[in-house]
């Protein structure tokens, strides 16, 4: 079936509309009208070739919601009607130690992304959300159970939401614990609100002033101008924990530092050259750990999901149509957004 889709033809080609083929559902298969698609920063960056291996015409997305149109004879779990969401991923190959215990995002044959993944389906990659209609096995289907009037700023919950919580919930944040998060912006505001709501202590790091009071407000209960060298002072040896967001090249010594004997600083964040090589007597004379997570595997992702519908947590948004996806991905690259951009999939 042919659907309307936003992608471009070349790194150096704007996004244009297109028109796309989508397979009819197999027996495992959930079809799926997407509502709204958010845009991450991944997205633009494999749009212009910036990150090896893009594949042309490229359509990106991958923080889908949406609700079911179809299901194939064999899909036991959904049903027309239903509100449900498509991450970062659509494939696996099921039988890896990765996949088997549910860590799909690892797996050892190379998961299958939602776009510029391989695929049996024409043209030989997937596309993604942004986009009308999309056809997914059931495997990796999510369900959504906020309300209605949320559906929109729930999409970057299948990217940014996941990439935040993974990490929190696999070192154990929690009540009694000190955790850090790096970065006030897309990936960085959703770390403030998870944390929060798993009941720690949070401290916001930010290097800028104007950002005090909006992480105050997204639930930091202190916030740290990295800056200021002696804020900074103050800080050492107290976390437990600190998730570092920013996706530029910059000191990792100045919060390793700052962790307790045991402490990790676990980074998102993909920067644009490599970090500065970090002090390692400042790791092993406390045993601390620099560490990265990549967003998390389907059971994970689900139950984020239900975490945030049960906290009423959802990304801070800005909707855009599709016909102005590429004035919004300059306007990532100025940081001139609060905090996420999503689309509305009636655009399209």
């Amino acid at each position: 079936m042919t659907i309307k889709a936003w992608g471009a033809h070349a790194a150096d080609k704007p996004i244009v509309a297109l028109d796309i083929e989508r397979r009819a559902p197999g027996p495992r298969d959930v079809q799926i009208e997407i509502a709204y698609c958010g845009i991450c920063h991944s997205d633009l960056h494999t749009v212009r070739a910036e990150w090896a291996g893009t594949l042309y015409p490229c359509v990106p997305g991958h923080e889908i919601v949406g609700h079911v149109s179809a299901v194939g004879a064999e899909v036991s779990g959904f049903k027309v009607g239903d509100t449900v969401g498509v991450g970062c991923m659509v494939g696996s190959c099921r039988h890896c130690a990765a996949c088997g215990e549910g860590l799909e995002q690892y797996c050892e044959q190379g998961m299958v992304g939602t776009y510029n993944g391989p695929t049996a389906d024409a043209p030989g990659h997937t596309l993604g959300g942004y986009s009308q209609r999309i056809v997914v096995d059931q495997d990796f289907v999510l369900r959504v159970h906020h309300p209605k009037e949320q559906l929109a700023a729930v999409a970057p919950l299948l990217c940014a939401g996941i990439t935040t919580y993974s990490p929190l919930r696999h070192w154990k944040v929690g009540p009694g614990k000190k955790v850090g998060i790096v970065g006030i912006g897309g990936l960085g505001h959703m770390g403030i609100k998870i944390a929060h709501a798993m009941g720690a202590r949070v401290v916001a790091f930010t290097t800028s002033e104007s950002k005090r009071a909006e992480a105050h407000g997204l639930g930091a209960d202190e916030v740290v101008i990295s800056r200021d060298a002696a804020q900074m002072k103050a800080q050492r040896n107290s976390f437990d924990f600190i998730l570092d967001t920013v996706a530029a090249s910059h000191d990792l010594d100045a919060f390793s530092s700052l962790l307790k004997r045991d402490g990790t600083l676990c980074l998102v964040g993909v920067p644009e050259h490599a970090h500065p090589s970090p002090n390692i007597g400042n790791l092993i004379f406390k045993r601390r750990a620099i560490a990265g997570s990549l967003i998390g595997g389907i059971k994970e992702t689900q139950e984020m999901l239900d975490f945030c519908a049960e906290h009423g947590i959802v990304a801070d948004i800005e909707m855009v149509r599709a016909q102005d996806i590429d004035a919004a991905y300059e306007r990532m690259l100025r940081s001139d957004v609060k905090y996420r951009f999503v689309i509305d999939a009636a655009t399209m």
